[in-house]
């Protein structure tokens, strides 16, 4: 059957105005949002309810059609972006946005993969709960996505990454079956737990069309503070005081060094340095529990004391909390495309091994490149960097964005060496998959390869990703 048919019917199905085949309403789905990629399809459809979606995969699989799911298409590895051929599907999860039931007492959110995932933030808020998964583009991705990915953010360090907060999933397999795992116990022992398939699988083994995902009681006192320190050693030694003094109530540890704010506040403005002299580094620490500025008083006074805190100031207000929480914004990653070529890398490793890390990755940077600026930052409370290097100053960008294998082999090494992960929260899409393949064990490659060929067998589910593949990038991206 030829395409053009396949999309007659695909479009009977979703129905006429939730296909989409104009070249200029196509171009969002097959962009990677840096633009670090492009893909083509045929066709995009937009189906309204699990059943639909069912439809449309049997529909593909039945006619060899490749199949790309995709949410917002926010993700930063190009896991969305269709890259099967022209004759390749995109199918849109937007339209699967309902919250079909939330049980107070069960502590349970049943949301369906399109919902954004503020919507499900604030759909537990109104019921005084919380569901802690927040990352920065919460305000336009997508919940199936998001467990694509095993998503990570701010709250790791206490409510754990994406997958640690699904209970059960509903998904529709690469042969259109409809699997109803959406079971929201916290004991299941009967078995494979299959859920777990799926959470991180970045839509190569089917399309996650409903979760239900765990909710906590919501946080009323809440006590943020931003640390001045010497060094990444400090705020290892911190974080270890943090969690001990405060019953292990930390919610968030989030580090900066000097350069980041530095280079914030030139580009982005609009935001104040709290202390009157900088400092190396900073930490960012939020805990939350019962007297939680009382808490977190004691625990800066104590590290004040003993010298490991320079400097610290603890949030009074709603505004001077998002004040503060505007700081870690300024120093992250998204506007240091400012000062030139950046070579990004999401990379995880024991928490005990960022000194370690930071300080010979930035040697083994400059080995690469002399003057290269070393931005090191992130969620250090559960081991997740964001190790940026920016050129250096009057450096050529083409010649520094020349070098991004010759970066990515001397941290990735590095990484590796110490125990850590090349893809900490972003996942391996098209970006990663050669770092993937020499980094990982050949047992894990080949086991989950042997999964992706019993659950897809005609590989028509997300093609040319987290595998090597003829639809593939023969190298790195930057």
């Amino acid at each position: 059957m030829s395409v053009e048919t396949v999309i007659e019917d695909l479009s009977a199905i979703v129905g006429e105005a939730n296909c989409i085949t104009e070249a200029e309403r196509l171009e969002p789905y097959v962009t990677e949002i840096r633009g670090l990629f492009r893909g083509e399809t045929a066709a995009v459809v937009r189906p309204g309810s699990t059943e639909e979606v069912a439809a449309v995969v049997g529909h593909c699989a039945a006619n060899g059609i490749p199949m790309v799911p995709q949410g917002g298409n926010t993700g930063q590895c190009g896991g969305g972006v269709p890259k099967g051929g022209p004759r390749t599907i995109v199918i849109s999860t937007d339209r699967l946005n309902r919250i079909r039931r939330l049980d107070e007492d069960e502590h349970v959110v049943v949301a369906e993969a399109g919902c954004i995932l503020a919507e499900i933030q604030d759909a537990a808020a109104k019921a005084d709960l919380l569901f802690p998964l927040s990352l920065a583009s919460e305000g336009s991705c997508r919940i199936g996505g998001n467990l694509s990915t095993n998503a990570g953010g701010i709250n790791v360090l206490r409510y754990g990454n994406a997958r640690d907060l699904v209970l059960g999933l509903e998904v529709v397999m690469p042969d259109g079956r409809i699997w109803n795992g959406l079971r929201p116990l916290r004991k299941d022992n009967t078995g494979y737990a299959l859920k777990h398939l799926f959470v991180g699988a970045e839509g190569t083994l089917g399309i996650i069309t409903a979760a239900a995902l765990k909710l906590f009681p919501a946080q009323h006192e809440i006590a943020t503070a931003f640390v001045a320190l010497d060094d990444p050693a400090a705020a290892i030694r911190l974080l270890r005081m943090a969690r001990r003094s405060t019953d292990d109530s930390a919610t968030a540890f989030e580090l900066l060094p000097r350069i980041a704010l530095d280079i914030g506040f030139k580009n982005l403005g609009q935001a104040t340095d709290p202390f009157a002299d900088p400092h190396p580094w900073y930490a960012l620490v939020e805990i939350a529990c019962h007297q939680a500025d009382a808490r977190m008083e004691a625990f800066l006074e104590e590290a004040l004391e003993n010298g490991l805190a320079r400097d610290a100031v603890i949030a009074r207000s709603g505004a001077q909390r998002q004040g503060l929480w505007r700081l870690r914004e300024v120093g992250a990653g998204g506007h240091q495309f400012h000062e030139g070529a950046l070579v990004k890398h999401d990379i995880s490793m024991p928490i005990g091994a960022i000194p370690e890390m930071i300080e010979r990755g930035a040697r083994e940077a400059q080995k690469v490149v002399a003057g290269t600026r070393v931005i090191a930052f992130g969620h250090a409370g559960d081991g997740n960097l964001h190790f940026n290097l920016v050129q250096p100053v009057s450096h050529d960008a083409e010649a520094f964005r020349a070098r991004t294998s010759e970066f990515n082999r001397v941290i990735h090494d590095l990484v590796h060496e110490l125990g850590g992960s090349i893809s900490a929260e972003h996942g391996i899409g098209m970006l990663k998959i050669a770092e993937m393949a020499r980094y990982k064990q050949p047992l894990e490659i080949d086991l989950m390869r042997r999964i992706k060929d019993a659950l897809d067998p005609e590989g028509l589910m997300n093609p040319g990703k987290l595998f090597a593949s003829d639809n593939s990038p023969n190298g790195d991206a930057h």
